[in-house]
């Protein structure tokens, strides 16, 4: 319906469009929305990352790389729908532009740096190194290994602890629905309710 927000999809961390399955195209036909997906660089089958990343990667990407593109496709005030990664992203970029944005819905975003966040990644990277992982991590990107690299390397450096964009937060102005689970084993549910302690309009889902 022309009348409806465009859905925009951020994915995760070691997400792309295939990884997202059909959940953006269900989420679409049910809220007759337009809906943009898309591999951010590096993902999928998007172009390589032209260096390493530093503990600003999702600032750029909130706030150099999201706003031409939206603007090059003629997005106005979308709805960002973001996961982990995604959804740092998302508030980011909502604090960034609070007139510009209609809503968001972030799942399991990350606001702060948690040693459960620091444990699970390590985990992950054993379970890389000895599994099948990268294989499967292949149907989904170019190079499997440039993307898991790139995850759990930032996210591990000392650099990236004192990352943190809870003063962010007050500024977003638009309605945020915010869904952590219990059992996640990269956050706890002060990820989110460090959200609604600060945005003025804020829905929790706690799973």
């Amino acid at each position: 319906r022309s009348d409806r927000p465009t859905l925009v999809f951020l994915h995760e961390g070691l997400g792309s469009v295939a990884l997202w399955g059909d959940f953006p195209a269900r989420v679409a036909q049910a809220s007759a929305c337009r809906a943009l997906v898309w591999s951010r660089l590096g993902h999928g089958h998007s172009a390589p990352l032209p260096a390493p990343r530093t503990p600003r990667y999702m600032h750029q990407e909130a706030r150099q790389h999201l706003p031409p593109l939206l603007a090059a496709l003629g997005i106005e005030r979308p709805v960002l729908i973001g996961h982990s990664d995604g959804g740092s992203i998302a508030l980011i970029h909502a604090a960034a532009r609070p007139d510009r944005v209609a809503g968001a819905v972030v799942l399991a975003p990350h606001e702060f740096v948690e040693e459960k966040a620091l444990a699970g990644i390590r985990r992950a990277g054993e379970l890389y190194a000895t599994s099948d992982w990268p294989r499967r991590l292949g149907r989904y990107h170019r190079d499997p290994d440039a993307v898991f690299r790139a995850w759990h390397d930032t996210w591990l450096s000392p650099a990236f602890r004192s990352w943190d964009i809870r003063h962010c937060l007050p500024a977003i102005r638009c309605p945020l629905l915010a869904i952590q689970g219990e059992d996640d084993e990269y956050a706890t549910m002060r990820q989110i309710d460090c959200i609604a302690e600060a945005a003025p309009d804020v829905e929790l889902l706690k799973l």
